[in-house]
């Protein structure tokens, strides 16, 4: 019989399911579709797109001053982000394997695709692929440090935590001995099934 929490889980699952296809209805209500993950837009939706873009001029004036003297420190970042990308890419690349846990697909997280808005500056493209590298880098990195946590230590925390990854609860309760001997292979296996159902 089920606890309440695996049925919270299906409950979540179904939520996301429902979550997607809103998201398909809205696509197509903004009018593009995803061609072998390239966005392809209606050309009317792509015009409309090009009239309420901004000149990059105006823009800046409109911008304030404490806004540009910012960006140097914002844009700095993008040394950390770049060197957390290779080198969480080089672990996952000579660790996983040993460990059999399935690798994480970095496309699956990363996706710059913003600056074919049309109704984009220039400007404001170079900011959405920055935000886009930073973000999808964050977002891969957690899915790592997941399945590393899944692999190693499938235990939940003692007390509430926010934004906790997906895989997280299906981690064993704080201070159950018992069930973390008895979960722990099977989470472990569950990462290898994932290489192989690709």
């Amino acid at each position: 019989m089920p606890d309440k929490l695996d049925r919270l889980h299906e409950k979540l699952n179904e939520i996301e399911e429902e979550i997607e296809a809103e998201w398909a209805t809205r696509r197509d209500a903004m009018a593009y579709r995803l061609d072998h993950n390239r966005v392809v837009f209606e050309q009317s939706a792509r015009e409309a797109q090009r009239r309420a873009r901004v000149n990059l001029w105006i823009f800046l004036k409109r911008t304030r001053p404490m806004v540009v003297l910012t960006a140097p420190v914002i844009y700095s970042l993008i040394i950390p982000f770049v060197l957390l990308d290779l080198f969480v890419t080089i672990y996952q690349a000579i660790c996983f394997p040993i460990y059999h846990i399935a690798k994480v697909k970095r496309a699956d997280h990363i996706a710059i695709d913003r600056q074919h808005l049309a109704y984009l500056n220039a400007l404001q493209k170079l900011n959405c692929v920055y935000c886009g590298y930073g973000n999808g880098v964050l977002s891969y990195v957690r899915e790592v440090a997941a399945r590393t946590e899944q692999f190693w230590c499938p235990i939940k925390h003692a007390r509430r935590l926010e934004g906790q990854h997906g895989r997280y609860g299906d981690f064993v309760d704080y201070g159950d001995a018992e069930a973390f001997n008895r979960q722990t292979v099977r989470l472990r296996n569950a990462l290898r099934k994932m290489d192989e159902n690709r």
